[in-house]
């Protein structure tokens, strides 16, 4: 695994540093166009300047989504986009659309070129077709097995990149295109306004009996029927590389910087080999997850009659450190603490640190017994030495 890539999501500026700070080799990011995602999560042209300068200054890689696939008025302007792209710095673009990705290699023939995993490339034949067409990488369809990933790594060109997910939520059609969204919503989870009716709680009620709920489950609640489980990876990442994966890719454009502190930590010590793997998946046990398995790499996924489809964490997100000397740190609070609360500390340099919290100070130097309102600025001591960008966590 040392030659392979972690790829981490970026979906914010802040989520961004995060995962530089926490050991992505790239990330990938949303522009002002096409982007396959909300609004919110989408970079502007000034951001995705400054993005590639912080990515580049600490010599990793930026690619840009651009992977809707296009409407008939949107054509026009990609050539445009592609360039600005470049200027703004991104080392690659990611595509769905076989008409992008002809528009951008013949008008843009400069930019790196990565087929997204909504194309479905699913066969080796598909992957040397895009690799043909100017794709530089695929990123394979999640239905795919490991048997059936080393049969398409030994049937193309070396040149061709492979990049497959390992981590995070999988979308009801996996890597298909869904029109459930469309169809209950009106809104395009392929034009980036998904609204996850799939996660949605449902009953299954008889045509004539309109007031009888079957009994489906055997609680009392709802079950969410359509929704997958989150995909973990992390302990066969060594059979995913050598069946030809060069780029471990994790969800998660929409998540919280503290997930992807937490992803990101956890599966770079594992790829590095400087913690022990059941620390490691402990430390994805603290962020917010469904129920995980291994989606399709051994086989079709096995339905668990467990995966109540809900989600769940063993800690809570409390503080992100901004200063830190040998004995306090300054910190920006998200969740309540207080003096006597054991704290837990996400950072590259350990995993799974703790401390008693002592004392807490506010700007003005006045002692607190308790940390409560979001995003306000305050010192506490720590007995370790932290970096800017660490974060803290406590156990629920």
């Amino acid at each position: 695994m040392k030659n392979c890539e972690l790829l981490a999501p970026a979906g914010t500026p802040e989520a961004l540093q995060t995962a530089l700070h926490f050991g992505a080799d790239a990330v990938y990011l949303g522009g002002p166009m096409l982007q396959l995602r909300a609004e919110s999560a989408g970079f502007t042209f000034e951001q995705l300047q400054q993005a590639a300068q912080d990515v580049h200054a600490k010599g990793k890689r930026m690619y840009v989504t651009v992977n809707c696939f296009a409407e008939n008025g949107e054509i026009d302007a990609l050539a445009e986009y592609g360039r600005n792209l470049l200027v703004a710095g991104a080392d690659a673009a990611i595509v769905s659309d076989l008409g992008v990705l002809a528009e951008l290699k013949e008008k843009v023939p400069e930019l790196e070129l990565h087929v997204s995993t909504q194309a479905n490339c699913v066969n080796w034949k598909s992957a040397a077709t895009w690799h043909k067409l100017g794709a530089k990488r695929v990123v394979l369809g999640r239905e795919m097995r490991l048997d059936d990933i080393k049969v398409l790594r030994d049937k193309t060109p070396d040149s061709l990149e492979i990049e497959a997910f390992v981590h995070g939520a999988m979308c009801m059609a996996y890597s298909g295109r869904c029109l459930l969204s469309s169809y209950i919503s009106h809104r395009s989870g392929n034009r980036g306004d998904c609204t996850q009716p799939c996660r949605w709680n449902y009953y299954l009620v008889e045509e004539k009996r309109p007031d009888m709920y079957l009994p489906v489950i055997e609680d009392a609640g709802a079950t969410a029927v359509l929704s997958s489980a989150d995909m973990k990876c992390i302990d066969f990442l060594q059979d995913i590389a050598d069946a030809g994966v060069t780029s471990f890719k994790i969800e998660g454009r929409m998540k919280t910087a503290y997930y992807v502190a937490t992803v990101v930590n956890a599966y770079r010590h594992a790829m590095d080999g400087t913690a022990p793997l059941e620390v490691c998946e402990n430390e994805l046990l603290c962020a917010s997850h469904r129920p995980f398995d291994t989606g399709f790499y051994f086989g079709n996924v096995a339905k668990d009659p467990n995966n109540d489809g809900l989600y769940r964490s063993t800690c809570q997100f409390t503080a992100r450190v901004l200063e830190a000397t040998d004995t306090e740190i300054l910190i920006e609070q998200r969740n309540r603490f207080k003096v006597g609360d054991t704290l837990e500390i996400l950072s590259p340099d350990s995993l799974g640190e703790k401390f008693v919290v002592t004392e807490i100070t506010d700007m003005k130097g006045n002692a607190r017994e308790e940390a409560h309102l979001v995003q306000e600025h305050l010192r506490i001591a720590c007995p370790y030495k932290l970096q800017p960008g660490d974060f803290l966590r406590k156990r629920l």
